[in-house]
C-alpha cells in the first residue's frame, strides 16, 4: 500500500519549473514537465550532487556537480548504467494537491 503526501500545490510550479520538497524521510525533487508532474530523487547516484539546484533541459535534470542527465519522468541516467539510475516517485494529483507515493 502507498503512502501518499502532499507536497505542493499545482498552482506552485509553473511548466518548466521544479522544486525540491521533502516527504516523510524521502528527500526528492518535483517537476512540471509541459503541465505534467513527476518526481525524482535529489541527489545524484555519482557524487550526490543536489538535482534541485541544477537545470532542467526538457524532460532531464542535468547536474550541478558534473552534468549528468536524469530523465525526470524516470531516473533513468542518460548513458548510464542500470545501477546509477536514481529513485522515481509516483505522483498523484487530487484537486488542486499534488502528492507523491513515498513507497
Amino acid at each position: 500500500m502507498s503512502n501518499l503526501i502532499k507536497v505542493a500545490t499545482v498552482s506552485d510550479l509553473e511548466p518548466g519549473e521544479f522544486k525540491h520538497v521533502v516527504a516523510d524521510k524521502v528527500s526528492a525533487v518535483l517537476f512540471n514537465v509541459n503541465g505534467t508532474y513527476y518526481a525524482i530523487d535529489a541527489k545524484c547516484s555519482h557524487r550526490g550532487g543536489d538535482l534541485f539546484e541544477g537545470e532542467l533541459d526538457g524532460a532531464c535534470i542535468v547536474c550541478p556537480l558534473h552534468g549528468a542527465r536524469f530523465d525526470v519522468r524516470t531516473g533513468v541516467k542518460e548513458r548510464g548504467k542500470p545501477d546509477q539510475n536514481i529513485a522515481s516517485y509516483d505522483v498523484h494529483i487530487e484537486g488542486e494537491n499534488i502528492l507523491i507515493s513515498t513507497i
